[in-house]
C-alpha cells in the first residue's frame, strides 16, 4: 500500500490536466499565511523600478501558469523537497504601484511576518528592485547575510536619474545599510557594455567577488561553486537570481537583455552547487512576460525557483 505523504503535494497531472487546477505556483495549496510553513512560494509584482523595458509586475502571474509542468520529484538530484518540508503559495503582495516608497514598506513588512514564522520565502519578481525590502528584513532576523547573485548587472549603481532606489541600485543600497557583508557576497554572470572600465569595481571594492560571464564561457560551472561552498562558509546566505543573468537564446523575457550570457544549464549548476549553504530566502526577478511569446522564459524561472527549493536547508539529494 502507497503510503500518504505527510505534506501537501503538488497537484499532479493525472489528477487533473496541467491546463486545469488552481493557478498556484506548482499547483501547490494556497494558504493566507506563512504559518506552519517550511518554505513558501510568494509573488512581488513591482515594476515601477525598471529602466527599460517594463513588464516584469507580471512575472509571478505567468511563472505559476508555466509552473504546472513540474512535479514534485527532482530526478537529477534525486531531492524530494515536498517529502522534507511543508511548502505552499501564499500569493502575492499588495505592493502600491504607484508609490515606490510604500511598496518598499509594505514588501518589507510582509517579509518581516514570514521570517516571522521561520519559513523560508522564494520570490517570484517583479524587478530586482524588491531584493532591497526583502534584505532589510532578513538583517531583521539574520543580521547581515552573504549573497550569491546571478545577473548580467552588478545593481549596484549610486543612482538612475537622480532616484536612490531602482532595479540598479539594491545592493549598493545594501552594503550602505548593512544588509550584506561583502566579504560573503559573489556575483556571476555579469556583462555588456558599460559606462566605464570600473563599472563593476565599486562591488569588488566592498569585498564582492565578481565573476563575469566571459569567465565562464565554454565550462561547467560546477567546480566555480565548489569554490564559492567554501568561500562562502556557515552562515545566512540569500540567493538572488536575475533572469537577465541567462542569455537572451534562452531568457529573452526580460526587460534588461544583454548577450553572451550564461545557459540553461550552467543556471542549474549555480543553484544546485548551493546546496549546503545555509539559504534563508531566494528571488527569481525580472521575467517580463509580455517579451517571452514562447513562454520559453516565464518556464525556464519555474524551473528555477523548484531547483531553488530542492536545494533549502533540510531537502536530501542523493
Amino acid at each position: 500500500m502507497t503510503e500518504t505523504p505527510k505534506n501537501p503535494q503538488p497537484l499532479g497531472g493525472n489528477a487533473m490536466p496541467r491546463f486545469g487546477g488552481p493557478g498556484t505556483m506548482m499547483r501547490l495549496p494556497a494558504h493566507e499565511s506563512a504559518a506552519d510553513l517550511d518554505a513558501c512560494f510568494v509573488g512581488v509584482p513591482l515594476d515601477i523600478g525598471t529602466s527599460n523595458r517594463p513588464g516584469a509586475r507580471y512575472g509571478p502571474r505567468e511563472i505559476r501558469n508555466e509552473s504546472v509542468l513540474l512535479r514534485p520529484y527532482n530526478m537529477a538530484t534525486r531531492a524530494a523537497p515536498f517529502n522534507a518540508l511543508k511548502v505552499a503559495d501564499i500569493g502575492d503582495i499588495a505592493i502600491n504601484t504607484f508609490n515606490m516608497a510604500a511598496s518598499l514598506e509594505i514588501i518589507e513588512r510582509a517579509y518581516d511576518e514570514i521570517l516571522g514564522h521561520d519559513c523560508v520565502p522564494l520570490t517570484l519578481g517583479g524587478d530586482h528592485t524588491i531584493a532591497l525590502p526583502i534584505l532589510r528584513a532578513m538583517k531583521s532576523k539574520y543580521g547581515p547575510v552573504g549573497m550569491v547573485h546571478i545577473d548580467a548587472h552588478s545593481d549596484t549603481s549610486e543612482a538612475m536619474f537622480g532616484e536612490s532606489i531602482t532595479h540598479g541600485t539594491p545592493f549598493r543600497r545594501a552594503v550602505e545599510e548593512g544588509l550584506l557583508n561583502g566579504e560573503r557576497v559573489v556575483q556571476i554572470g555579469l556583462r555588456g557594455s558599460g559606462y566605464s572600465a570600473n563599472d563593476f569595481d565599486w562591488a569588488r571594492d566592498q569585498g564582492f567577488r565578481v565573476v563575469p560571464a566571459d569567465e565562464c564561457w565554454h565550462k561547467s560551472l560546477t567546480p566555480l561553486l565548489e569554490e564559492i561552498r567554501g568561500s562562502l562558509g556557515p552562515g545566512p546566505v540569500y540567493l538572488s537570481f536575475d533572469i537577465d543573468g541567462i542569455d537572451p537564446a534562452f531568457a529573452g523575457g526580460t526587460g534588461t537583455p544583454e548577450v553572451g550570457g550564461l545557459t540553461s544549464i550552467q543556471a542549474l549548476e549555480i543553484i544546485r552547487g548551493c546546496q549546503g549553504l545555509d539559504l534563508v530566502g531566494a528571488d527569481l526577478v525580472e521575467v517580463a512576460p509580455v517579451y517571452d511569446t514562447s513562454g520559453n522564459t516565464s518556464l525556464l524561472a519555474a524551473n528555477l525557483l523548484f531547483e531553488m527549493l530542492c536545494v533549502l536547508p533540510g531537502v536530501k539529494s542523493s
